[in-house]
């Protein structure tokens, strides 16, 4: 069976759907972030979005288009974070249970947000096989619908509206880089430049510690993540076959940035624009200043992704 993918008529759909539940995010410049790059640079802040992050845009979708049948069931997932709190706050605004299967060593704020927002968290080992096993667990005992973090359908039209606003009010972007774990946001965002802007680059940034995502871009076959270490926690999964699919058509590049240069991006945008982002959020602007040839001249744009982050362990406190 054929996987359905997602076209931007889809993610229009979404957009009239979403409206008025999720933020319209504002989009930020930096003199000094130009300076560095030699590129006019525009910053797409999702960090600005309910729960901190893109992800209530997915989420937000997948919630508001299941039936009523479905929906009194509630939801459910696996996630470190991010997607679990945006799941959880789109549950819990359309009156309906959320639960999730949470690993033990997600950052304690992102803990405390999913709790924060009404879910039922069940912890688990930090393993792909430990997090679905568990969830199959929470669905067979609450009858819940599974909201896949990114290889879902709706989910992935959700996280398209983000670069759609993005164009409509920077049309003149030429080339676009947007973080990439699962691909759920760099699918949704590749779909959806490449029909409002002839000619841009769409371009996934990722961590040179967990580069499954280049690796499968480079060589065609998806290569799944074995053993990633970054500090940027929001980008250790693997593409699935219906992100692989979507990236393959529509990205133009993939690359990769060291763990010192997203600390270092990090850092920068903290004191620059004086605006807190997350590490997953910072692998973007990494790329920026880690390949100046490609970009130098050029209006960029930069998705920051989200900016929960645990404040009391800071990556560049020491550095």
């Amino acid at each position: 069976m054929q996987t359905m993918l997602p076209s931007y008529r889809d993610i229009e759909t979404a957009q009239v759907r979403i409206a008025g539940r999720v933020h319209r995010t504002p989009v930020l410049t930096s003199s000094g972030v130009d300076t560095l790059s030699g590129a006019q640079v525009y910053f797409k802040c999702e960090n600005f979005q309910k729960v901190g992050a893109f992800k209530y845009r997915g989420a937000t979708n997948a919630v508001m288009c299941l039936t009523e049948e479905l929906a009194s069931h509630g939801v459910a997932t696996h996630s470190s974070g991010n997607h679990a709190a945006a799941l959880a706050l789109a549950a819990r605004t359309r009156g309906i249970p959320c639960f999730v299967a949470m690993p033990r060593k997600a950052p304690v704020p992102k803990i405390e947000a999913v709790r924060h927002y009404g879910a039922e968290i069940t912890f688990c080992e930090p393993t792909l096989a430990a997090r679905e096993e568990t969830l199959n667990g929470i669905v067979s005992r609450t009858g819940a619908t599974f909201i896949h973090p990114y290889d879902n359908f709706n989910v992935i039209c959700g996280q398209g509206t983000a670069a759609r606003e993005f164009l409509e009010d920077v049309p003149g972007l030429e080339i676009l880089l947007v973080p990439v774990g699962g691909g759920g946001l760099l699918s949704g965002s590749s779909i959806s430049a490449k029909a409002l802007r002839k000619g841009i680059r769409v371009i996934g940034c990722e961590p040179a510690n967990a580069d499954d995502a280049f690796r499968s871009f480079q060589s065609g076959t998806l290569i799944p993540s074995m053993n990633p270490r970054t500090i940027a926690d929001g980008l250790l999964t693997s593409l699935s076959e219906r992100t692989f699919a979507i990236i393959r058509e529509h990205v133009d590049e993939i690359l990769t940035v060291p763990e010192a240069s997203i600390i270092s991006a990090m850092r920068l945008i903290w004191q620059r624009m004086k605006i807190i982002i997350e590490p997953s959020s910072a692998v973007p602007a990494a790329v920026l200043l880690d390949y100046p040839e490609k970009f130098s001249g050029r209006n960029i744009g930069i998705i920051i992704s989200g900016g929960n982050c645990d404040l009391l362990n800071l990556p560049f406190r020491e550095s």
